[in-house]
């Protein structure tokens, strides 16, 4: 496995990785290099270096501003879904009935996996990276996401629009389709975000039988 570079003064191991990063624009543009580098190359192959060059800062400059590269990942992932979930609440906030709600959550969730698809491929494929700690906090975050699904889910079986076997396996598989957009979308193929939202709306609504 590629070792990862760290500078030379404090070994990146050693590093705290608990306190708050600031903000900023070069913040911001920390976080945009590391979400391109672990969205390419994964967490482990990605070096601190990579990610600086990435910014236009030196390796050290990564450390005014994060503990670790760990701590740049806990960033990204916590924002990810942080966004993510919002976009789904409002998704639903904004729909009157179940079956409606289920194709907004399921366009919104979907095009969020294209339109921010660097960020998503880390958001989830690299959290198992993260120290238990934070992995837990993200963990939360993603519960929310599914008990958001899972509401509009017996929301729908509840009102009759919905025939469905398992809550739990329906809400999983529904969450997968979405998700997986983020493992194959590249901006060169020729389906848009929006094209992508449409299709796995009308999927969601005939996997529940609800489909016009």
């Amino acid at each position: 496995m590629p070792r990862t570079t760290t500078s030379a003064a404090v070994p990146e191991t050693t590093r705290e990785t608990t306190r708050e990063p600031s903000s900023g624009p070069t913040v911001d543009r920390l976080m945009a290099a590391a979400a391109r580098s672990f969205a390419d190359k994964g967490f482990h192959a990605t070096t601190t270096r990579d990610i600086a060059s990435g910014a236009g800062l030196s390796p050290a400059g990564v450390y005014v501003h994060f503990g670790s590269k760990e701590e740049l990942l806990m960033g990204l992932s916590r924002t990810g879904h942080e966004s993510a979930l919002a976009a789904v609440r409002e998704a639903v906030a904004q729909s009157p009935t179940p079956r409606e709600q289920l194709a907004a959550v399921m366009a919104t969730f979907s095009k969020w996996h294209a339109e921010k698809y660097e960020i998503a491929r880390v958001v989830q494929y690299e959290h198992h990276h993260l120290t238990p700690e934070h992995h837990a906090e993200v963990l939360g975050l993603r519960k929310q996401i599914d008990a958001v699904v899972r509401g509009v889910l017996e929301a729908g079986v509840a009102d009759g629009s919905f025939t469905i076997d398992d809550v739990g396996d329906t809400a999983l598989a529904l969450l997968s389709i979405a998700v997986d957009v983020a493992r194959w979308y590249s901006p060169t193929i020729r389906r848009t975000p929006s094209q992508i939202a449409t299709t796995n709306a009308h999927l969601a609504l005939r996997l529940v039988g609800a489909a016009a």
